[in-house]
């Protein structure tokens, strides 16, 4: 099959959750025999220069990106409130990004065209114009209810009055695009029940993003004393600073009080101004690190104290394939086959962090023990050989 991927983001580097999974879809397919072409966005958030990519890389995947700024522009953020249309989907509309598309789809015939995350569907009609390809959403979450949550958790009224428009906008426009599309490939099997709900008429598949297993390196031993705690994620993500800022104000203090020569490191792109500046005992900022998995090597305990968001978190099962002891919540942990207390540890308030957290501080032998059991499920759940198989069979009935 000729499968065009159109990215919110580059699939190159993966070194985040969103690149790390298109990057294993665009992999995992050309390895599967399908020719794969990628369309990409680059922006002002998330810039990758094309020479930065290896050549083969981009020859293989007939790489192409096109430049959208996606800041935040308060004038048409204010007018978008009389529209009734979604201001997230609206940033990603480019006449740059429909010209290039319209080429490539004057000059070639794909069997698929599949969108990587809701972002870029704002370009289905176009397509629809232009190719008879059967058209495929590939969800990473499900959008509109990330900013249920976070509304849900805003407590300045007027903020909270501008989340709820965010939300009730990006809700309308996912509940029409479900419907638009041919089939939704789900990141987790919870979202793909979801997805089944709200749009009944669309074919939805549940699937995880893959690994190499063949290449997969040996499960890395947890670090020896002294025990360090630590986190890494994008930090341009309001779910990873949310949960970041409620773990230093209301957890943080107690451990530190408890055990008072404890470290907690943080790690990641796009650290916001207030965590760089920020001068509290025990926590070191460790900014964008250029190994995610050295970095978690070098520390103990991962912790993900998440409060919203949706889909999978791929840092947490990079986490367990990197075979370390991880201390989230329920949300965080959503979509991961993982059972609490056998492979990772769940805590959804305050006392429940630090209780887990101080059982495997005054418990060290229990971190290899349950980072070993993380990485055996990841090895078990996430063979991209396996999950590719999958897709193309989906591929295989929605074509027919």
């Amino acid at each position: 099959m000729n499968i065009l991927l159109l990215c919110n983001k580059s699939p190159w580097p993966p070194k985040e959750g969103g690149p790390i999974a298109m990057n294993a879809m665009v992999t995992g397919l050309m390895e599967a025999g399908h020719l794969v072409k990628v369309l990409a966005i680059n922006s002002n958030k998330y810039n990758i220069p094309e020479d930065s990519i290896p050549g083969e890389y981009r020859r293989r995947t007939r790489f192409e990106t096109v430049y959208i700024d996606l800041s935040v522009k308060p004038w048409p953020a204010f007018l978008n409130l009389f529209t009734g249309r979604s201001y997230h989907v609206e940033r990603f509309i480019s006449e740059d990004f429909s010209s290039i598309l319209i080429s490539i789809l004057k000059t070639e015939k794909f069997d698929i065209i599949q969108f990587e995350t809701l972002f870029t569907t704002p370009y289905l009609p176009l397509i629809r114009k232009l190719s008879s390809a059967k058209l495929v959403l590939r969800a990473h979450n499900i959008e509109h209810l990330i900013w249920k949550r976070i509304a849900a958790k805003s407590r300045n009224p007027l903020k909270k009055l501008y989340l709820i428009h965010l939300w009730k906008t990006l809700r309308k426009y996912e509940l029409e695009m479900l419907k638009q599309v041919d089939g939704i490939v789900s990141i987790t099997g919870k979202d793909a029940d979801s997805f089944g709900k709200m749009a009944p008429d669309t074919p939805v598949i549940g699937l995880p993003f893959g690994i190499d297993t063949g290449k997969t390196v040996a499960v890395i031993p947890a670090a020896r004393q002294p025990v360090t705690l630590f986190h890494i994620g994008a930090m341009n993500w309001i779910p990873n600073q949310e949960g970041i800022r409620w773990f230093l104000q209301k957890v943080w203090p107690v451990l530190l009080k408890k055990y008072p020569d404890l470290k907690f490191h943080l790690a990641g792109r796009e650290m916001p101004a207030w965590l760089k500046n920020l001068k509290m005992k025990g926590v070191v900022i460790d900014g964008e690190v250029p190994d995610a998995a050295m970095y978690m090597g070098n520390h103990s305990i991962m912790v993900v104290p998440l409060f919203s968001g949706s889909g999978i978190r791929i840092k947490i099962v990079e986490g367990m394939l990197a075979g370390k002891a991880i201390v989230t919540t329920a949300i965080g942990a959503e979509g991961i086959d993982c059972n609490n207390g056998e492979n990772i540890l769940i805590a959804d308030n305050r006392d429940a962090f630090i209780e887990k957290i101080g059982l495997l501080l005054e418990n060290p032998s229990l971190i290899p023990e349950f980072g070993g059991k993380a990485h055996q499920t990841v090895i078990r759940n996430h063979d991209n050989r396996q999950l590719m198989r999958k897709i193309s069979d989906f591929y295989r009935d929605i074509l027919h």
